[in-house]
């Protein structure tokens, strides 16, 4: 099988695509709230999937990361309006040191071509 990769930068491609497969690096959102960083990446990975030939209804999997676990429920507000209720992906959620303070939230997703 080939192998397709997106957005290649110097250190990481923005998706790769393997099979019936797209993997999405992390991403992380602009902004001072939780809510606008989740909507900023979270259009991020609508942009990611459209590019890879996917779409968010296709997503397998998500991991969550909050660099605070009390921004769980404003995180979710903001997932609940933007997944595909009809196809919701299997998800976990955790707490983590993320790459740079300013970061709150960082979104990795799989999901499938087709």
């Amino acid at each position: 099988m080939s192998i397709k990769r997106i957005d290649v930068g110097a250190r990481m491609s923005g998706a790769v695509i393997h099979g019936n497969t797209v993997y999405l690096a992390g991403q992380v959102g602009e902004g001072e709230s939780v809510t606008d960083q989740c909507k900023s990446s979270l259009a991020e990975v609508d942009r990611l999937l459209a590019a890879s030939g996917s779409n968010k209804s296709k997503i397998l999997q998500t991991i969550v990361y909050l660099s605070d676990i009390a921004y769980f429920a404003e995180m979710n507000a903001v997932w609940e309006a933007w997944i595909d209720p009809a196809n919701p992906p299997a998800r976990a959620t955790s707490e983590a040191k993320l790459a740079a303070p300013k970061y709150k939230v960082e979104f990795i997703v799989t999901a499938a071509l087709d």
